[in-house]
């Protein structure tokens, strides 16, 4: 079963992945002067790509300037540059597996302090209890920017494409903005953008064929979303079931399945749902369920840090093994050629041989920067860029 993480993975659009381990996104929130990639971040994804996994997918990279989750989003938009791009996309190919951009709109997931608009399906804020007010308060988007905003999200794949990257995964899950589509506690809409699955799924479908419309067809095109929101009366797995069977016929090439958001954070392995409290594989009872029925290739991500439980996970029917802190805390874990980076097959902080020394205090704030050189923070940068 050990050389299952270790087999190549193809594809739908021609493309194949050298193994079946990919980190998972996260957000890195380090982005230069002009909410752009800098050498940072390309000496992040070089360390990454030593590691050896089948697939790097950035963190949320951001298809409009003025709605960023944080002052230190990067975008990548009609305007950006695509010099830093192409020099991010070749760091994190440089180990020779395939790198994806995850391309994201946080919708109403924005911070009260930040400029810029918040716009999410309808005017229905986050719900934090006291600490809502921690976020923006969102105003209905009208329907002529729902369609600029698929338009955004099609400009972006475009340049990701030419700026090297081989693939995008369009983020619809975590409660950003396409997953607030989905969700019915979130969109209360009325018109052809909400009230039934089929129709609050209407922008993701419609974000897929104008993103699969303007790239070549060997280029990878994936979608993140919620296995279950984890809120009663919210998306589920059936409403999950349901949009994976609307994405097949559009050249998706792969799903990737995780869970929650802000409200009810099960991707971080908290969430008030008996089937996310176990301390790995958060959902693959979920996931699981909705392998025998799914036409495409499932990608599970949430608690994977150990190799057995990559290799059960495959074994019960999903095709690649996402992994986010496990490799942000060892870059090298597992390493190219499936020996494992501990006896025991685990991954994280280490304090003998086989692994690296804890990080410093205060860096297990942010998962990211573990995979940094030690030696080294990463402050954030004062200036921003925001579009005209």
């Amino acid at each position: 079963m050990t050389d299952a993480l270790f087999s190549p993975l193809p594809l739908r659009s021609g493309a194949t992945l050298g193994n079946r381990i990919a980190k998972a996104a996260l957000e890195e929130d380090v982005a230069g002067d002009g909410q752009l990639p800098d050498q940072r971040l390309s000496a992040l994804y070089r360390r990454w790509a030593a590691g050896g996994t089948g697939l790097l997918i950035t963190g949320n990279v951001m298809v409009h300037a003025e709605a960023l989750t944080g002052p230190a989003g990067i975008v990548l938009d009609d305007a950006a540059p695509l010099e830093p791009f192409t020099e991010w996309a070749a760091a994190a190919k440089s180990g020779g597996g395939a790198v994806w951009m995850q391309i994201s709109h946080p919708g109403r997931r924005i911070r009260a302090n930040m400029p810029g608009v918040v716009w999410g399906p309808s005017a229905v804020g986050v719900d934090l209890g006291r600490h809502s007010g921690r976020f923006g308060r969102p105003v209905a988007m009208p329907p002529e920017q729902t369609e600029a905003t698929v338009a955004r999200f099609a400009v972006t794949a475009a340049r990701a494409e030419r700026a090297g990257f081989d693939g995008v995964e369009i983020h619809a899950a975590h409660g950003y903005l396409l997953s607030q589509f989905l969700s019915p506690l979130s969109n209360r809409r009325t018109d052809a953008w909400g009230g039934p699955l089929e129709r609050r799924a209407r922008m993701l479908l419609d974000v897929v064929r104008a993103v699969r419309a303007v790239v070549s067809p060997s280029f990878a095109v994936a979608v993140k979303i919620n296995s279950a929101d984890f809120q009663r009366g919210g998306f589920d797995a059936d409403d999950a079931r349901e949009v994976i069977a609307m994405l097949e016929p559009l050249g998706v090439d792969l799903v990737e399945l995780s869970g929650g958001s802000y409200e009810s954070p099960a991707m971080t392995g908290r969430s008030a749902d008996a089937r996310t409290r176990v301390r790995e594989a958060y959902f693959l009872d979920l996931a699981k369920d909705l392998v025998g029925t799914s036409p495409l290739p499932l990608m599970l991500t949430g608690g994977i840090t150990r190799r057995e439980t990559a290799e059960k996970v495959l074994a019960d029917g999903v095709a690649l093994v996402g992994m986010g802190t496990a490799l942000a805390l060892t870059p090298t874990c597992p390493p190219a050629g499936g020996r494992a980076a501990r006896p025991n097959g685990s991954c994280g902080p280490s304090t003998g041989p086989t692994g690296p020394s804890p990080p410093p205090p205060g860096w297990h704030r942010s998962a990211t920067r573990c995979a940094a050189s030690p030696a080294e923070a990463i402050p954030r940068p004062a200036s921003t860029r925001r579009a005209p």
